[in-house]
């Protein structure tokens, strides 16, 4: 079942990136903010409108994310330490290969997201949403750990939404 369950987020997470390819005439939007490779110690986002914004192999160090609406960006392959997510949106984002230590995801919403390969140490998760998010088997084992809370927008258990035993 939980599978099955990764499997279907791979397939909405490949969906999404085939449109994200898409000339943005077609969508009637304006093209994502871009801030790939780029240099972001210390930065604050917080509270701002982010939506498919480009963070790959971003040095997001101490940034602070709080309440942002981060649904779809990507994140990949990045360096989040003493990161601030606390309350974000993270739905349908990709933040596979990254590097988080110390971050702050207390009741971030995670749903769909694609976290493969993120390595977390000593990371927040209180109340965490990670409903339908795409996580190895060796990720959840060490996310249960420490899950506990109830996200405050979604009231789900960060412990349910990990199908944690």
């Amino acid at each position: 079942m939980v599978f099955l369950r990764q499997l279907a987020g791979l397939c909405i997470a490949i969906a999404l990136f085939a449109i994200w390819t898409l000339p943005a005439q077609a969508l009637d939007y304006p093209p994502p903010l871009s801030y790939s490779n780029a240099e972001l110690t210390g930065k604050d986002f917080s509270r701002q409108i982010l939506r498919a914004a480009e963070f790959s192999n971003a040095n997001l160090e101490q940034v602070n994310f709080a309440d942002a609406d981060l649904r779809g960006a990507v994140m990949s392959a990045s360096v989040m330490t003493q990161t601030n997510l606390h309350g974000a949106d993270l739905s349908i984002a990709m933040v596979d290969q990254v590097k988080m230590t110390g971050a702050d995801l207390s009741d971030a919403v995670l749903q769909e997201a694609l976290l493969l390969r993120t390595i977390f140490t000593n990371v927040d998760i209180t109340g965490a949403d990670f409903s339908d998010a795409i996580l190895d088997g060796a990720q959840v084992k060490e996310l249960c750990q420490r899950a506990s809370g109830i996200n405050s927008k979604t009231g789900i258990a960060t412990r349910e939404s990990l199908g944690c035993q």
